[in-house]
């Protein structure tokens, strides 16, 4: 590649940044050259763009992760939309091969806005389709139909057919992450037409789509004879850093449903040691899970549940990392027109628990400093009451996690009555008052909330109630009978003999206080009322004798 044959930087940036699976040590050995020798700041940042990408597809993902970051903050304070895209974009594809779905969503939105109009056909293809894959991977397969419709009509504009089978790939995985693998084999179908008709052999990548569909269908021979294709072309084409280990997990999947459990064993434990090495957390959650599924299929059952428990504690961890990395990295971001309803949608599911609804820490964050601050400017009073589910863990263990699921999203719906009714007043004492029928319904002596209360998931068995405009004894008498409802819930069903109660500790708004002071006092109350025998309320002043 030479200044003779791209007579300009820019479109030698162009040919490097499509540059992707030739050479890779090449590619990124130019794209130094550039960060060197360029004299515009710009064209030296999008160089170490290059760089970047190299090395995430190299497995390299957090030191990637770091230098697209940084390029991105450049990017921002100078203004260079098109540098502001395609961090974004790169940063989506790495933190999701980190394990952060949400992150993906957040960058691909991001990346599609910053896009501006003049940009070409070709070129703003990948971002539409990055964009439709993150809607999938979020479970908005319909949206994602639609992007993928609008990435087929840009991928005519190539001469390239590679994009054109990069878009049918994706759309047939996404079909098949959706349960529909009836359609994705229709797109398969149309990959394969396709490719047949220009002479062209399906990737690894391609390849790898085709087996997880012929898995889905049952086609179990068919589906190794395919995946070992691809791992066999492996690292002959261009692919991400997370191929070899996605392959690896197919193989292992489909030799355990062939019965071939040895050979199975021997596949999955390779794809825990690419996983391992190179930092994939999403794929090592699955691989916990299909080691589940292979001791199950061994008749080792005892090993098979406590499998199972590991998985589902680390894709709980994974989720919960993944909200965390979001609330870092992530301020408000604007769609464009087109995706403006749906964007919303999604600024209100990243505020959100995704298990019981409720709202999540990301949203205390934001909204709970402001109504401290609004408490102590006005004087209306305004508390914060922690609720934590007491003995939980007995739930997980001698019932299922899934019971413990249960229990937690019945709980965030009484609170989300709570949050909404009208709390009575009554006194706090020790057994508390007796719930009206179907919860916390309104009291004909009760108080309206003020405007500003929630209720919120704070993570694991722990809740919050934020409530406001109420005095100390009618905060306590409400908390109270939220105490009694829960504890007076038909629980049996779902726990058998385990009771369900909940310790709450809560706290006023004090002059000077902020976040941290008011949650800290709420908590020590919270760890009084465990101390005290748990299924009790301790709140401010007022304890239950």
């Amino acid at each position: 590649m030479s200044a003779a044959v791209h007579p300009t930087l820019a479109a030698e940036l162009d040919d490097l940044e499509d540059w992707v699976g030739r050479d890779p040590a090449g590619r990124a050995a130019r794209a130094a050259e550039i960060e060197r020798d360029a004299a515009d700041e710009a064209d030296r940042m999008r160089a170490r763009l290059i760089r970047a990408d190299v090395a995430e597809r190299s497995g390299e993902l957090k030191t990637a992760a770091e230098a697209m970051w940084l390029i991105n903050e450049w990017a921002h304070t100078h203004g260079d939309r098109y540098l502001i895209a395609r961090s974004h974009l790169l940063l989506g594809r790495t933190y999701r091969n980190l394990g952060d779905v949400a992150a993906l969503l957040v960058h691909a939105v991001a990346a599609v806005e910053a896009l501006e109009e003049s940009v070409l056909p070709r070129r703003r293809l990948p971002y539409v389709v990055k964009y439709a894959d993150a809607l999938t991977e979020t479970g908005s397969i319909e949206a994602a139909r639609e992007r993928y419709r609008q990435a087929e009509e840009l991928a005519r504009h190539s001469a390239d057919l590679r994009d054109q089978m990069m878009v049918l790939n994706n759309h047939a995985y996404a079909e098949y992450l959706a349960g529909e693998p009836e359609r994705a084999w229709t797109v398969v179908r149309r990959m394969r037409a396709t490719a047949a008709a220009h002479g062209h052999r399906l990737d690894p990548n391609d390849l790898d789509t085709v087996a997880s569909v012929q898995i889905a269908l049952g086609h179990y021979q068919d589906a190794e004879e395919t995946v070992l294709a691809a791992i066999n072309g492996y690292p002959d084409a261009p692919l991400e850093a997370d191929a070899l280990p996605e392959f690896l997990l197919t193989l292992a999947i489909t030799r355990r449903l062939r019965d071939d459990l040895g050979n199975a064993q021997l596949t999955l434990d390779a794809c825990r040691e690419q996983c391992e090495a190179h930092g994939h957390g999403e794929i090592l959650v699955r691989v916990m899970q299909e080691q589940a599924e292979l001791h199950a299929a061994a008749g080792a059952f005892e090993p098979a549940f406590a499998e199972y428990k590991r998985f589902h504690a680390a894709e709980k961890e994974v989720l919960s990392a993944a909200r965390e990395a979001q609330a870092r990295n992530r301020q408000a971001l604007f769609e464009v027109n087109e995706a403006r309803q749906e964007a919303e949608q999604f600024r209100e599911q990243a505020r959100r628990d995704p298990l019981t609804g409720l709202r999540n820490r990301r949203y205390v964050d934001e909204q709970l400093p402001g109504l401290i601050e609004q408490a102590n400017r006005t004087g209306v009073p305004l508390w914060a009451a922690v609720l934590d589910l007491d003995h939980f863990k007995q739930i997980n263990d001698l019932c299922t996690h899934e019971a413990g699921d249960r229990v937690l999203v019945e709980v965030a719906r009484l609170l989300t009555s709570a949050s909404t009714a009208a709390p009575a007043v009554s006194a706090a004492h020790p057994g508390g008052s007796a719930p009206h029928p179907g919860g916390l319904a309104a009291h004909p002596g009760g108080f309206a909330p003020h405007p500003g209360g929630f209720a919120a998931r704070l993570g694991g068995e722990e809740f919050l109630l934020v409530v406001s405009g109420l005095d100390e004894v009618r905060t306590v008498g409400f908390l109270e009978r939220v105490r009694a409802t829960v504890a007076g819930h038909p629980w049996r069903a779902v726990t058998g003999d385990l009771p369900v109660t909940v310790s709450i500790g809560a706290d006023s708004v004090m002059p000077g206080d902020g976040q941290a002071e008011l949650l800290a006092r709420a908590d020590a109350r919270l760890y009084a009322a465990k101390r005290a025998g748990r299924n009790r309320v301790i709140a401010g002043l007022l304890a239950p004798e």
